[in-house]
């Protein structure tokens, strides 16, 4: 046995973009340990919930990530929703659908920048990118915000789309998917990506299953638990869940890739299908004594959403549970044995989001 030597890796690192520390465990190159820490973006958003009316920590919850703001914000209204036992109609619920897809496919081809980024295709990074801006122009032109939109509210959501808006993001997803068969496709099927990627960092279905993995980490090893297949409307506009059974680097990221893809067409669905009607109802007076739990799927996976009412207009708890924050565990379990230069490449494959981890 080789004499084992200790090198730090982040908070700062060119390989990530939001802030956590390993330090690895080495045996010469090899990495056999590597030990996670967190807290350099705690911000005690939760803790507000007691201090705020429960329509508006809305704006709070969306806050918690720059990235999946509009799920935030979903996951934290549905729980509410189910704790005063309303029922939002079904407009509303198919254009939370409609924001939350493409807060997926923006999510997807930021974390393809990073990954081309890490490989040195410097280029389809910087592409990448310019195709995500088209997704935050329909945010902005919509909403006003191109990351904290306020479109999801406690009964619905605040605003109606006209049929201009709507032809807007059917043509915006053209755009998208005209470009992602041009460039992310073909990227993904270049042989020196592959080389990197195949076989690298596997994670086979009971390691899934014992470490509780979830989202395209977990997709990309054969499991299926996208909360996604759950909801009647998601079937409806032909959701199937992405899998690949090899568990490595390569397999989680065409997971990514193909949701890309699947996304874009249940969008263009949804403006096809949208449902007649009002696009929220009322939520008035104190939310009860009980609580209440409602899960949505992440671009990196589960959300768990908790709120706890006591009889008055504040909430004695809210809580989430992130994705990132689940697949920590995963993640350390497949940078053990690894060569100590993929482990940038490796966390990128668990495409790590600390803001939501830390909140």
């Amino acid at each position: 046995m080789g004499k084992r030597t200790i090198v730090p890796f982040g908070p700062q690192h060119p390989a990530l973009p939001e802030p956590v520390h390993l330090d690895l465990e080495l045996e010469d190159e090899t990495v056999v340990r590597a030990i996670p820490s967190i807290g350099y973006v705690h911000r005690g958003l939760e803790k507000l919930a007691e201090k705020r009316d429960y329509n508006d920590m809305i704006y709070v919850m969306e806050r918690v990530c720059g990235i999946c703001s509009f799920g935030h914000g979903w996951g934290y209204a549905g729980a509410v929703e189910g704790l005063m036992s309303v029922q939002i109609p079904d407009r509303a619920e198919c254009l939370r659908i409609m924001f939350h897809e493409l807060s997926r496919v923006h999510s997807h081809l930021l974390w393809l920048g990073l990954l081309a980024d890490g490989l040195g295709f410097d280029s389809l990074f910087m592409h990448c990118w310019r195709i995500r801006e088209r997704v935050l122009d329909v945010f902005e032109a919509i909403t006003g915000g191109r990351v904290v939109m306020s479109f999801c509210k406690v009964g619905g959501v605040r605003k109606d789309l006209t049929p201009e808006m709507l032809k807007m993001v059917k043509d915006t997803c053209d755009m998208i998917e005209d470009e992602m068969r041009k460039t992310g496709l073909v990227f993904m099927k270049d042989t020196s990506v592959r080389n990197r990627l195949c076989g690298t960092g596997v994670l086979s279905r009971e390691d899934i299953i014992d470490l509780s993995a979830v989202g395209p980490v977990a997709r990309g090893s054969g499991v299926n638990n996208d909360v996604r297949s759950a909801n009647p409307m998601y079937r409806d506009l032909g959701f199937s869940p992405v899998l690949y059974d090899d568990g490595d680097c390569w397999s989680r990221c065409m997971v990514r890739v193909d949701e890309i893809m699947q996304s874009l067409d249940m969008i263009r669905n949804a403006v096809r299908d949208l449902p007649d009607g009002d696009v929220s109802v009322p939520v008035k007076g104190n939310a009860p004594v009980g609580d209440y739990v409602f899960r949505v799927e992440q671009p990196r996976g589960e959300g768990f959403y908790y709120v706890q009412g006591n009889g008055s207009k504040f909430l004695s708890r809210a809580r989430v549970r992130t994705p990132t924050n689940i697949n920590i565990p995963a993640m350390t379990r497949m940078l053990q044995g690894c060569n100590l230069q993929d482990v940038s490449m490796l966390v990128i494959t668990i495409d790590p989001c600390i803001s939501c981890t830390e909140r």
